[in-house]
């Protein structure tokens, strides 16, 4: 017998910046292991900045952050707002973080999240939008195939991602 369990999604609230803080930790490291397995994660930052950055965010809506919630928790979190890549239109949204709890991977809380980012891009303006995703992490990619987005080939960059360098590409798709 399975359970289904409906997702809500919400705006952030103050509060909920300390469960979005432990859920990007938790599923970075997920999808790190998977992907450089044997290596030492990347700390990313202390927890307590990653806790004032993500109220931060909350507190002056940039990027504008929604959560998703099931029975009370909140178990996945979106950041999106104009594309902060250098000579981009204001018409250029920007997925800026997408991030869930590993155990509920699979299960359509991304796709929730992208549904309401979308929605709010849609609001603010916006034609297009971009989220840049790490080479390597295939269940993150496979969900912006999924979700409609193409890949920009040309886009590669090196970023550091704590004592590993990892390549990032762009994919890009049309909000209508």
């Amino acid at each position: 017998m399975s359970l289904i369990t409906s997702t809500e999604v919400r705006p952030a609230i103050l509060r909920d910046a300390k469960s979005i803080a432990e859920i990007r930790t938790r599923s970075s490291q997920a999808a790190f292991k998977a992907v450089f397995p044997g290596e030492a994660v990347p700390v990313g930052g202390t927890p307590e900045h990653s806790l004032v950055y993500w109220r931060e965010a909350i507190e002056y809506s940039e990027p504008q952050v929604l959560v998703a919630v099931q029975g009370g928790k909140v178990v996945g979190f979106v950041g999106f707002d104009r594309s902060r890549d250098p000579k981009t239109p204001n018409t250029m949204g920007e997925i800026w973080a997408l991030y869930v709890e590993a155990e509920q991977w699979g299960q359509g809380v991304g796709l929730a999240l992208w549904d309401a980012a979308r929605e709010g891009l849609i609001y603010e303006g916006c034609t297009k939008v971009s989220a840049w995703v790490p080479l390597g992490f295939e269940r993150a990619l496979r969900f912006f195939d999924m979700a409609g987005f193409k890949r920009e080939m040309t886009s590669i960059k090196t970023v550091p991602m704590g004592n590993t360098r990892v390549e990032e590409i762009r994919f890009k798709r049309d909000l209508s």
